[in-house]
């Protein structure tokens, strides 16, 4: 349908208050439940393209291809591109949001689940929310405490916060209107129960949708509705079954009961870590098959023979189910990875499209998830049209051409066959949370793929769960690098990152822009013709979305992780992306994360336009620096503390104890120094407010104290060469992997 022009030009917020009056003067009894969002914010949402200067939505549409048809920017000027004006965040750790802009204000979540209104024409701050989330649920998610970002519906705007509440506030004064906490208190969900939020949150026909994350260290995943005006509960769907096979009460009890519940073993350890399936990122409403899809996550533990014993599929694992979204009633399911064993979820970016296939036009979806290949289903029923590798990968010998099951490399069933597995594209997947975009113009969908090699080993004696870690039922000792030149250059060399042009057509790739390395931000597609993503470096680029040829880039001074949108403002328009490095990469590899160029954390908005005259502060880019460590440690407990140290602190503070510029680098700490002093950290908790939770009653004062030997052992290793490094102008490694060169 298309609108006059004067509709076009009315502002979304006055749509609202006009679909309210209208609402409010008609009797009761003739107006639906959820009449008014349905007919405006919703409305708004589905004809985003009569409000271009809006950014509405997560994926600017419900079809999240993330592609924006304002043109002023384009190719024959974006090399003009500058600063228009930046906004320093109070976070200084991973920034993965997508801000929303409706009408003139930027809603940005950040690390911390922290909200700020900004003015989108000057970054000038309007209102700030600080939920106030613990410090000591930071050690409860496995990837950082980032946001990926909030939803708007009918003047509210409503974000998850770490530690699982679901929050709306007034989109104009930023006072709260309503809050609840998302976690059940229910005995089925596992007995370590270490659920966050950290995906954006999705608003359909009136319901707020919302899931969580928490398998790595023991969760069962569910997706939860709520009544956007008051939080009430709608309705709830589990995505893996009761450990005993009873109802929940829940939207999912025939589904999972009936078709998922035979594909388990009824007495592996999914009985009591819950079983994992958490939908922690990709939520999608579908208004033209008037379905919301679910992107299922991997299995909790991760080791499929000790999860379920090596026997069935594990239903929904790794799997997009279709639901209706009045009631959460299950309608299809199609599972990407069988028998998952190596953390291939599809919670990654759901996408809709039309499409010819065999000559016939086709409502679709398409799908990138971490198991390296690309997927095309009916959007109505899930039937599978086709699929193909869009990376490398070594864990299957292809698909079924007829059912799209994956035909395994018997290599690759690690947990079965008891052998170590060096898989590819790895546990980070061939693509990520980093949003994938589509230009209609080009017909191409972009997806922002790497590779991170994982070397996959059975646990040593069986799965045994450790609290406050998590419990992947591997040997995380065989996860860590040995740091010796030739490991790291081997491993270097697999390090891998690309924007891979798709045609999904053809089901190949059009063209390939080669990153240094992998784990850069999500992509945004425009038409002018442009293709916007910021890079693990911190450089911000656009590129030419015909060839991929890199027309303008922008040195933000930290790693990007997030998407970038565009929006107008006073009828300038605007690029804008959250600055920020993190994330679980640079947590867990360390050093070795900084394949594409040295980088530390500085977090902020950045926003940029044609005329733009803003210009950066000068940044200490240093990060943690060397400090000359105590000679002597004791080697008889060395070993036993590098063990505690993978097991517990490594995916916060760098495989083998070397950072990576976001958290700090343990080998310079000073509490390494003393006994006393370390306990206080890390057994009792003194930094608990700022993410370091205590972990006395996970571990014993020799093993914590074995861990800091551990440390002081590192830290004389890699002193020399960490000093070094730096001996430069710039005083900071020339080669961000500290002189090891591929």
């Amino acid at each position: 349908m298309t609108r006059p022009a004067s509709a076009k030009r009315r502002s979304l917020l006055g749509i609202l208050a006009a679909g309210t009056i209208c609402a409010a003067s008609l009797p009761y009894a003739a107006v639906p439940a959820y009449a008014d969002a349905q007919s405006n914010t919703g409305e708004a949402i589905i004809h985003a393209d009569d409000h271009p200067e809006n950014w509405l939505s997560y994926g600017r549409t419900y079809t999240e291809q993330r592609f924006s048809p304002l043109e002023d920017i384009n190719r024959s000027n974006v090399g003009n591109l500058k600063l228009a004006w930046f906004y320093d965040l109070d976070t200084n750790r991973g920034q993965e949001g997508t801000p929303l802009v409706v009408d003139g204000v930027m809603y940005a979540t950040t690390n911390w689940s922290k909200m700020k209104a900004l003015d989108a024409a000057t970054g000038k701050l309007l209102w700030a929310y600080d939920p106030r989330t613990p410090g000591n649920i930071a050690d409860k998610g496995c990837c950082d405490t980032v946001n990926r970002g909030a939803a708007y519906w009918n003047g509210k705007v409503y974000f998850g916060t770490f530690d699982g509440r679901l929050i709306a506030l007034d989109a104009k004064t930023g006072k709260l209107v309503w809050s609840v906490n998302t976690i059940p208190k229910d005995a089925s969900l596992g007995q370590q129960r270490s659920y966050t939020v950290d995906g954006a949150v999705r608003v359909a026909k009136g319901r707020v949708l919302i899931g969580n994350g928490g398998s790595e260290f023991g969760a069962r995943g569910f997706v939860t509705a709520y009544d956007a005006e008051t939080g009430k509960m709608d309705w709830r769907f589990y995505t893996v079954p009761n450990n005993k096979n009873q109802p929940d009460h829940a939207a999912s009890d025939s589904a999972l009961m009936n078709k998922a519940y035979k594909t388990w073993s009824p007495t592996g350890a999914w009985t009591r870590q819950g079983g994992g399936g958490t939908v922690w990122d990709s939520i999608v409403y579908d208004p033209e098959a008037d379905l919301v899809y679910l992107a299922v996550g991997n299995g909790s533990p991760w080791n499929y023979k000790y999860r379920s014993d090596g026997i069935g599929d594990n239903l929904f694992l790794g799997s997009i189910v279709a639901v209706k979204p009045e009631t959460g009633e299950y309608v299809w399911h199609f599972q990407e990875t069988p028998m998952d064993q190596w953390d291939y979820t599809s919670v990654q970016q759901i996408m809709t499209l039309d499409l010819p296939i065999n000559g016939e036009k086709r409502h679709v979806i398409v799908h990138a998830p971490k198991n390296g290949f690309f997927y095309i289903l009916d959007a109505k029923t899930g039937e599978f049209l086709s699929g193909n590798n869009y990376v490398y990968q070594n864990w299957a010998q292809g698909l079924d051409p007829k059912t799209g099951r994956p035909i395994y490399n018997p290599d690759a069933l690690y947990t079965l066959n008891g052998k170590e597995w060096y898989g590819i594209p790895g546990d980070l997947g061939g693509h990520n949370f980093a949003a994938m975009a589509y230009s209609p113009k080009t017909g191409l969908v972009y997806i922002p793929a790497q590779q991170v090699p994982f070397l996959y080993k059975n646990q040593v004696g069986g799965f045994k769960p450790h609290p406050d870690s998590w419990n992947l039922g591997l040997d995380m000792t065989k996860a860590g690098l040995p740091d010796t030149p030739e490991a790291r250059t081997a491993f270097m060399k697999d390090l891998k990152g690309w924007i891979v042009a798709w045609d999904p057509k053809k089901q190949q790739a059009a063209w390939v822009v080669d990153h240094k390395g992998p784990w850069n931000g999500g992509l945004l597609a425009t038409g002018g013709d442009l293709l916007f993503q910021g890079l693990a470096n911190g450089e911000f680029h656009a590129y030419d979305a015909t060839n991929g040829a890199d027309l303008f880039h922008f040195d933000a001074q930290s790693g990007i992780i997030a998407p970038p949108i565009t929006y107008k403002a006073k009828g300038k328009q605007y690029v804008a992306v959250e600055v920020g490095w993190g994330g679980i990469y640079p947590f867990f590899l360390g050093g070795l994360a900084r394949t594409s160029g040295w980088t530390v954390n500085h977090s902020r908005v950045v926003a940029f336009s044609l005329d733009g005259n803003a210009v950066l502060p000068p940044q200490n880019d240093k990060g943690f620096l060397p400090v000359k460590p105590p000679a002597q440690y004791d080697t008889k407990v060395t070993d036993n503390g590098y063990f505690q140290f993978q097991t517990y602190c490594a995916a916060c503070h760098g495989d083998n104890g070397e950072g990576a510029g976001v958290l700090p680098d343990l080998r310079w700490s000073g509490s390494i120094r003393h006994q006393d002093a370390f306990y206080n950290v890390v057994g009792r908790g003194a930094l608990t407010a700022y993410g370091m939770d205590r972990f006395d009653t996970s571990m014993k004062p020799d093993e914590i104290e074995a861990i800091r030997q551990f440390l002081i052992k590192r830290a004389n290793e890699t002193y020399q060469r960490e000093v070094d490094a730096r001996k430069n102008d710039k005083g900071i490694p020339e080669n961000a992997t500290l002189g090891i060169t591929p």
